[in-house]
């Protein structure tokens, strides 16, 4: 029990928990009077404790937790599998790009992206047939009555009209040049016919290229591809390439040559082009199918340079009669591809492609081509896992991805050009295609510099791109962006030689990212334990983080410009 307290307390103590109650409410330099009996005083009011402040929320870089996903390691676990003699070089076609094509496919399953294709037996995978063929034995050459060995004195590449000995005329074409200001092809009707073209360009008595502002050589100089795409143009049948210097040692070159040579070409089955046909002879031949001399060549050459234009010229060309058969197959191959589709802008399509076959087994040794294309074809795989992570973590992206690897990039862009030509998703709604070919390596140009990649055709057709890219590096990468080979007079035209090609003659943005060429190009060499992948693991991201903008911006990217 409580005694009870007298009226006084009682009073008191209601006192004093009613101020305590009114302190809460009051400012905090007001003054409370206290009355004691009949003295009357004031007390400090208690000093209200502060409220909490509320802290903005921490954003976290999204693109930033899941770049780095995309590691040394996982992209070394898939390499060591897809560059491994098991695969025996990934030939298109073959045993070792069909497994390839499967160990693809299960990937992309893995992480749970979607098969796109229709009627196909794996909707990972889209087949098509293509025709396979060599160079058969018993390939001769008469000029004058002489007859010419295959390797020896002449050898060719492409396609061969000359399945069964033929007797042809030429045409002797100059330099087989075309471009303002200067024209081989000018006031001659070449469809259908037979040519010959000198190797190389008109040169200054200096020895530079005349052609050029600068007087390096250019791409007639330097690659005989332009010309010889020049002439499939006009309509040509065939190009004799002569190469004009007396001192060139022929056998030498053709017995470099001749592994390529044993490598099979390959076409589309249902193509109505019968592809390009280039035939190259010795000097010593060449003299002969021109009816004329060293030294009358060296003079006509002369006379060119001069007169700064293509001249005519004083040679009668002999007759040719020809045979070059080709042995011919059909077969099927495929391109495999994972689709990841986005949320409020799932009808748009952003491309990452990659090309997984590579040059198979020549001489006996197996080329792995780690670096070409195994670098970028692990790379896919990576940023399709960081992806596909994203979007199982609710931060998919807005738009769709489409992770595209394709066959047959090493027999002249075959696959993408399959899969432009036949779309799983509509072109039109294709954002544009980010290609990775080559990137686990370093070229002789930037040994003992900082991490670099060559960017090539970023900026031909959308500037926005070009301008995410370089964004994209500065925030995240902070690499060398090389734009040398984006130069279009580059010789070496990389532009028109990896499989982004095929979209941007659609009309689709593209970007390229490649390491350079080095020693072990096409080559044996190229092997798993020579790729750096710490350069490999930044270039990647690079890309992840470019593509992560171009499907997350609240725009599509527009194509702004077209520039050679």
């Amino acid at each position: 029990m409580f005694k009870q307290k007298h009226p006084f307390y009682a009073l008191l103590l209601a006192a004093c928990c009613a101020t305590s109650a009114v302190a809460q409410q009051v400012p905090e330099k007001s003054k409370i009077k206290v009355k004691r009996g009949k003295a009357e005083k004031t007390a400090p009011a208690p000093v209200a404790a502060p409220l909490p402040t509320r802290q903005p929320p921490i954003e976290t870089d999204m693109a930033a937790e899941y770049g780095a996903t995309i590691t040394q390691d996982d992209l070394r676990r898939h390499l060591t599998i897809l560059a491994s003699d098991a695969y025996e070089g990934r030939e298109t076609g073959e045993k070792g790009q069909k497994m390839a094509a499967d160990y693809l496919a299960k990937e992309f399953a893995a992480l749970d992206l979607t098969g796109p294709v229709k009627n196909s037996d794996n909707p990972f995978v889209q087949h098509f047939s293509m025709e396979r063929s060599t160079w058969a034995e018993g390939a001769t050459l008469k000029v004058a009555g002489q007859t010419y060995k295959w390797l020896a004195d002449f050898y060719g590449m492409g396609s061969s009209p000359f399945q069964t000995e033929a007797t042809v005329k030429p045409v002797f074409l100059g330099y087989g040049i075309e471009q303002d200001g200067y024209s081989d092809y000018a006031g001659k009707d070449v469809k259908g016919k037979d040519v010959i073209i000198l190797l190389g360009e008109p040169t200054t008595t200096e020895g530079k290229a005349l052609l050029s502002a600068d007087g390096k050589a250019t791409k007639w100089g330097t690659d005989f591809r332009a010309k010889a795409v020049k002439a499939a143009e006009k309509g040509v049948r065939s190009v004799f390439f002569v190469n004009p210097d007396p001192q060139s040692n022929f056998e030498k070159m053709a017995a470099r040559m001749a592994p390529y040579l044993s490598r099979p070409s390959m076409r589309f089955l249902d193509s109505k082009d019968a592809g390009r046909s280039s035939f190259f002879v010795s000097a010593a031949v060449g003299y002969k199918l021109l009816g004329t001399t060293a030294a009358a060549l060296s003079k006509y050459q002369a006379t060119v340079a001069k007169a700064g234009k293509p001249v005519v010229a004083p040679f009668k060309p002999a007759a040719i009669t020809i045979k070059a058969p080709k042995k011919k197959e059909e077969f099927t191959t495929e391109n495999v591809m994972g689709f990841l589709e986005g949320s409020d802008k799932r009808d748009e399509v952003l491309v990452i492609s990659a090309h997984y076959d590579h040059i198979g087994i020549t001489n006996g040794e197996v080329n792995n081509g780690a670096d070409d294309d195994g670098s970028g074809t692990v790379s896919v795989l990576e940023l399709a896992q960081a992806f596909a992570k994203a979007k199982r973590e609710g931060h998919g992206p807005r738009r769709s991805i489409l992770f595209l690897t394709v066959t047959g990039e090493e027999k002249g862009l075959l696959g993408s050009e399959y899969y432009t030509d036949h779309p799983v998703l509509p072109l039109e709604n294709t954002i544009a295609d980010l290609n990775i070919d080559m990137v686990g390596r370093t070229d002789k140009e930037h040994e003992g510099k900082p991490d670099y990649v060559y960017v090539i055709g970023s900026d031909k057709l959308s500037s926005e791109l070009h301008a995410i890219n370089e964004e994209a590096n500065k925030k995240y990468t902070n690499i060398d962006l090389d734009y040398k080979y984006n130069d279009p007079e580059d010789p070496n035209r990389f532009y028109y030689r990896s499989d982004h090609y095929n979209f941007a003659k659609h009309k689709i943005p593209v970007a390229f990212f490649f390491n350079g060429v080095h020693d072990d190009y096409h080559g044996a060499g190229d092997e798993v334990e020579k790729i750096e992948f710490g350069k490999m693991e930044k270039r990647a991201r690079l890309v992840f983080h470019t593509a992560w903008e171009l499907v997350n911006r609240d725009t599509r990217i527009v194509v702004d410009s077209n520039k050679p």
